[in-house]
Formats: structure tokens, C-alpha cells, sequence
């Protein structure tokens, strides 16, 4: 008897209908889902119940009844000649999705207790897109996406980009073989991928899924030789003219002979032990696999057995797919705290409801930078994306913002430390805010000491990482200056320290007392100043105190010292904390040779920064700075919004572009000469700019 539905089953599941659609459309076609996996598995098998429960629900384009989305309109559409099917993925995470895929299989060949236990292939369920690479005698001629299962999308140009896909097979290959696998992105490449991206100042991408589906289904071939794409082989299409091996495990031996690359992660077993055993090896390799998975997927290994348990519905009887946890959630961002790192970095971290994923509770979330929280448009109250792979620290992926309710709020930035209250700076075109308290804040405190007592800074011997953590741990030491209060005594009560290896580190430190002005002002660790740096602030100002107080103009005076450096420097050497230390090394006794600040430059070029990029007619770019710096002026290496003049020659390239857009002034040879010349530099009250020859 055929039961009424009720109205509000009915609704539901049109709703649920309208919603998968609108989330296969975002994962097939646009490449961009706005919810984890598990959501949409969660309410994909609240639609089956439904259908299972009331069959006047399913309708023919119920999510239920396909495979995925249908083929972008700006690839030419192709039919599989074999249809690409999916398979029925086990939700139980535990021992029983084997043994219960393994009971199925029995019951629907028939086999009792009394019959051998079924043979099984057991492989990675990879985290990548579904491709049917067509060859005839040998050749790739044509390469398809799954599309709807029926019909796919025509990638062929971006396919032969992938240098792991042969475009001959090896060996006696046969007159039509379709080989079917997953392109995917290794971790690594992703990571790279991104960071030249952020290097650019260009969009970060999501995961390796997506970037990779992106990349395969671009009109242009050159976007995905530009993403690093991976492959492998684990299943067959038509063929012609070839006698199929018998078995799965023998058929992927056969793709590996062709020139394929097939995973090394697989096995054959019997029965669901072996199935079992698999399940938990690769989960606990997981977290090191140079790529994602999401599951293993176990098949009835004979071929002959496969052909008897046939299909049901959109899947194949003969195979299952066992996931693992979650690596992707939906949960909710309860606030935003600041973590400060070891090298002073502020990064905002989403304190979040707890959520289960990637096999743990995860209670918080990195959002790694300011920019980061922008572009990912993060509110305090948004339900959010959250991503957790193997040991990865969770990161939110992304917000949701159709779930918002009116009551979030945006992030902001703190403009002080939240650990020791120095005040918080981000440098011009970087990403991260950092702490300019770099001597006295508590969470700076190893990595400053580790720095301060470095060979190439006060040369401390003896004092490493193992023991300054303990001396930071135990709370003997808090800045630099508390160094020169050790004694033996206190340094032998700790762990590996025998009372003579103590002594050995108390004689270094004393030696260390009497240094050099170049050493200390590198032993200070104030970002952007090495060794170099350091060398060329000791011998242009020749004091310390004179470092410590000099303005911004007076530091970009100093040679190779640009915008970016000498705002770091004056930053540090504002902060009070900063200060105290340097005045409590020298009352502990630090010392150094000081001398007279070199001779202020002169001429008509003070205080201006220029830029020399291209091949100028009559001279080197070395001739050109050589005669800028006699005229007082300072040689910067890049363009920005403090370069007074860029001289350009031909071939100027970037250089020039970015000095058009910020307005600099473009002055070519002759204009260089003219402005270093007697002439211009006696007209000091002009207000006439110097001769140009201004040709860009």
C-alpha cells in the first residue's frame, strides 16, 4: 500500500532537491563549493531516506538519480561510450563498513558461511577530478571529464599539459583503450602555487581539489601548465582489440605497462579482515601522503565476479568507497583572538564552536594574517569552513555568508601586542603585523635570545636553543640583559649542565661583553637588518645613540638602507621596552668601540631617492649611481610612492610601468645629467623642475 505523503515531507524534500542542486553546481561546474563534503552528504542521505521511505518523492532529476553536474557550455560536450559511474560511499567510519560491504557482496553472489572469502582490490579514494583519457592505436586523442556521468567536457588541450599523462603509450598497446583516473594536486605543489600567488598579490586558491578542476576545465591550456597537476590511473573505459586481464589488481599492472602511473598504495586481500587492515594502515599514513584522500576504496578484485553483481541504480554493486573523518566542517566563529608568534608575528585565530573534523574536536582555527581575513571575508559570528588534514593546524577556509543573521561583526586589528603592549606595525607591501617589542616580549623571548648570542652577533659559545629554552622556561631569564647576571651555580642546577660546562658558558658570556658596534646592532634582531645592514648603520653613524635617534631621512641616507628597512629600524628603536634593554646591556657592561658619524653628503641630490632601470645611451647603471651618490643623492633597488625620480633608459620594463602609476617623475640621461649639474644645484629657490626628456 502506497502511503500519502505528507505536506511537510513534500516540502522538505524539494528543498533538499533545490539545495543539492545548487551545491552540484558549485562543485562540478563552478569549482567553488560554499559547504564541506559532509554537509552535502549529510543532506544528500536525508533525501535517499525520504525517497526510500515515500517513492512518489523520487523524480527523475533528483539528486539521488545522478552523478554530478552537467558539462560547461564553453567545452565541446563528449558522450562516454562507457559510462563514468560513481560509486556507493560506506559513512560508517568504523571496522563495520568493511564487514558490512563485505556481507552485501556474499548475499548478492550467494555465498554462505561454508564458501572461500572474496577476493578484494583495496585503493586511495583520491581527492582530485575524475578524467577518461581515450587512445587509439597508442596516441591520446581525446580526453573527457565524468560531466553527469553520460556526458563530460572536452579538456584534451589542458590534459596533455600534465606530463604524467603519456601522450604514446609504451609497448604493444591496443587499437582503442580508454583509461580513466584522477588529476589531482600534489600538497607541496599547492602550497608553492600559493605562495606565488601572494607573492604577485594575486588570489589565493581554496584547496588542491578545486585548483586542479579549475585548472582542467580553462579554455586557455597555458593556465593549467602554469598549476603543477598530477595523475593516476585506476580503472578502464571501452577498449577494442585487447583481451582484458581477469582481475582489477592485474589490470592496473597493465595500465603501469602502458606507461601509467598507478598508486602504490594498494593491495589484494580476502575477506573483510584484509579489507580492515588496509583501512587502518592508510589512515594512519594519511597525514604524510604527499596528496589528499578522503577514503579507500575497496573492489571485488575478479572481473567475472564483477559482471554477476552488475549494478543498482547510479552504482556498482562490486565496489564501495570507505571514507575516513571528515577533513572539511561547517561550525560557527565565536571570536577572533590574536596569537603572537615567536618572531613577533600577530596572527588572528578564530576561536570556534567545537566541531568535529579530520578526526579530532577542533575548538580553534588559524586565519593567518589580516589580509587573509578580508579576502576570505571572516566575521566574529559567521558560520565558517573549516579545514583540517592529518597535523595540519585547522584553518578556515571560508565564511558562509548566506547563513548570516545581522548580528556579526568585522575583524579588527590591534595596534598594540595583546602580550607585552608594544605597539603593532606592518610594513609597507607585507602581509603581517608584528610586535616591534622584540627584546621584551614575552612570546619574541627564545628566538631574541636564541639571536642575541648567535656566532655572527655577540658570539656566545656554549649557550644554544636546548639551553636558553631552559632559561626562558624556568624563568632565570626574561631579556639579554638578564645573561650577564648568570652565574655558575644557577647555570649547573639545570638539566645537562655539569658545573664545569657551566662555567664554559659564564666565561663566553663574559667575553662577550666587549663586542663590536656592527655585532651589537645585528645581536638586536630588529627585522629587515643583517649582517650587512648592521655593518653600514655602525660606520655611518659611528654611536649607537646616534642609530637610536635618528630620523627616517637620516637612516635612507645611509647607503643600501631603503624605505622599508629604515622604517623597521626607526620602528624598533621607538618602542620604549626596545630601549630599556639596550640601557640595561650597557649598565650589565656591554661595550663597544664608538667613533665619529661619517661625513654628512652634500649636494643638490640630499635626501632624494632615485630608481636607474633599462640601458642608458652613454653610461653603466654603475656610472649612473656612482654619479647620483656623489651628488648626495641614494640608489634605491625597487620603485615606490618615496622615489623622487626614476631615470629610465631602453627596455625600462616594470620599473617604469610602476612609477607611471605612482606618479613619479621619469627623467631619461639627460635629464640625470642636467639634474646633478652646477646649474640646477646653485638654483636652489626654482621652483621649475629640471630639464626633462620625458618620452614614456
Amino acid at each position: 500500500m502506497i502511503m500519502d505523503v505528507p505536506q511537510d515531507k513534500a516540502q522538505r524534500a524539494q528543498a533538499l532537491r533545490e539545495t543539492l542542486d545548487r551545491y552540484n553546481r558549485e562543485y562540478y561546474v563552478l569549482d567553488a563549493p560554499s559547504v564541506p563534503d559532509a554537509e552535502y552528504d549529510r543532506l544528500f542521505q536525508e533525501l535517499q531516506a525520504l525517497e526510500a521511505e515515500y517513492p512518489q518523492l523520487l523524480t527523475p532529476d533528483s539528486p539521488t538519480q545522478r552523478v554530478g553536474g552537467a558539462a560547461l557550455s564553453e567545452l565541446s560536450p563528449v558522450t562516454h561510450r562507457v559510462p563514468m559511474l560513481s560509486i556507493n560511499t560506506e559513512t560508517d567510519k568504523s571496522a563495520q563498513g568493511a564487514l558490512s560491504f563485505d556481507a552485501r557482496v556474499r548475499r548478492s553472489l550467494g555465498l554462505d558461511e561454508s564458501d572461500p572469502p572474496v577476493e578484494y582490490a583495496a585503493e586511495l579514494k583520491f581527492d582530485g577530478l575524475a578524467i577518461n583519457l581515450r587512445y587509439e592505436h597508442g596516441l591520446l586523442v581525446q580526453a573527457a571529464t565524468r560531466g553527469d556521468g553520460q556526458t563530460g567536457e572536452d579538456v584534451t588541450h589542458n590534459v596533455r599539459t600534465i606530463d604524467q599523462i603519456p601522450l604514446r603509450l609504451l609497448g604493444n598497446s591496443p587499437p582503442v583503450i580508454e583509461v580513466r583516473g584522477e588529476i589531482y594536486m600534489r600538497r607541496d605543489a599547492f602550497e608553492r602555487l600559493n605562495a606565488r600567488q601572494r607573492s604577485m598579490g594575486a588570489k589565493t586558491f581554496v584547496n588542491p581539489r578545486n585548483t586542479a578542476a579549475g585548472a582542467i576545465r580553462q579554455l586557455d591550456p597555458t593556465i593549467a601548465r602554469q598549476r603543477p597537476l598530477s595523475f593516476f590511473a585506476y580503472g578502464l573505459g571501452e577498449s577494442q582489440g585487447w583481451t582484458r586481464p581477469s582481475s582489477h589488481a592485474a589490470m592496473l599492472d597493465a595500465l603501469a605497462g602502458f606507461g601509467f602511473p598507478v598508486c602504490t598504495h594498494r593491495c589484494v586481500t580476502e575477506g573483510p579482515e584484509g579489507l580492515i587492515a588496509f583501512h587502518a594502515k592508510i589512515e594512519a599514513l594519511r597525514p604524510d601522503l604527499p596528496y589528499d584522500i578522503d577514503g579507500v576504496v575497496y573492489k571485488v578484485n575478479d572481473f567475472a565476479l564483477q559482471e554477476e553483481l552488475g549494478f543498482v541504480s547510479r552504482e556498482p554493486r562490486w565496489a564501495v568507497a570507505h571514507k575516513y573523518p571528515a577533513q572539511e566542517e561547517m561550525t560557527r566563529v565565536l571570536d577572533v583572538d590574536i596569537q603572537v608568534g615567536r618572531t613577533g608575528a600577530l596572527t588572528p585565530v578564530a576561536r570556534l564552536q567545537p566541531v568535529f573534523v579530520g578526526g579530532v574536536t577542533v575548538t580553534n582555527a588559524t586565519l593567518h594574517n589580516e589580509d587573509e581575513v578580508r579576502r576570505k571575508d571572516v566575521r566574529i559570528g559567521d558560520w565558517v569552513i573549516v579545514r583540517r588534514a592529518g597535523d595540519v593546524i585547522p584553518e578556515v577556509v571560508s565564511s558562509v555568508p548566506d547563513r548570516r543573521d545581522g548580528s556579526e561583526c568585522e575583524f579588527v586589528m590591534p595596534t598594540e601586542c595583546p602580550i607585552c603592549g608594544s605597539h603593532a606595525v606592518r610594513g609597507e607591501d607585507e602581509a603581517v603585523t608584528r610586535c616591534s617589542g622584540g627584546l621584551f616580549c614575552p612570546a619574541q623571548r627564545k628566538q631574541a635570545l636564541i639571536h642575541f648570542a648567535g656566532r655572527k652577533a655577540m658570539d656566545i659559545e656554549g649557550l644554544g636553543d636546548k639551553l636558553i629554552e631552559q632559561l626562558v622556561d624556568n624563568a632565570i631569564v626574561k631579556t639579554p640583559a638578564d645573561l650577564y647576571k648568570l652565574g655558575v651555580l644557577g647555570l649547573a642546577g639545570l638539566e645537562r649542565m655539569a658545573e664545569k660546562s657551566a662555567a664554559n658558558v659564564v666565561a663566553a658570556i663574559e667575553k662577550s661583553r666587549h663586542t663590536t658596534l656592527q655585532r651589537f646592532i645585528f645581536a638586536l634582531g630588529i627585522r629587515n637588518v643583517g649582517e650587512a645592514t648592521a655593518r653600514d648603520l655602525a660606520r655611518y653613524f659611528g654611536s649607537m645613540d646616534a642609530v637610536m635617534t635618528a630620523e627616517l631621512d637620516a637612516l635612507q641616507a645611509v647607503p643600501d638602507v631603503g624605505p622599508v628597512v629604515a622604517q623597521s629600524i626607526h620602528d624598533f628603536f621607538a618602542e620604549p621596552h626596545n630601549r630599556e634593554v639596550i640601557e640595561q646591556l650597557r649598565a650589565a657592561g656591554v661595550d663597544w668601540p664608538e667613533h665619529e658619524p661619517a661625513q654628512a653628503p652634500d649636494g643638490p641630490l640630499v635626501g632624494k631617492t632615485l630608481v636607474v632601470t633599462g640601458t642608458l645611451p652613454a653610461m653603466t647603471r654603475d656610472d649612473a649611481k656612482a654619479m647620483i651618490e656623489a651628488a648626495g643623492g641614494k640608489v634605491a633597488g625597487s620603485v615606490s610612492k618615496k622615489t623622487d625620480y626614476l631615470i629610465a633608459g631602453e627596455a625600462a620594463g616594470s620599473k617604469l610601468d610602476k612609477a607611471q602609476q605612482l606618479g613619479v617623475t621619469i627623467l631619461d640621461e639627460a635629464g640625470l645629467r642636467a639634474l646633478v649639474s652646477d646649474a640646477v644645484s646653485t638654483d636652489a629657490t626654482s621652483d621649475e623642475a629640471p630639464p626633462q626628456k620625458n618620452l614614456f
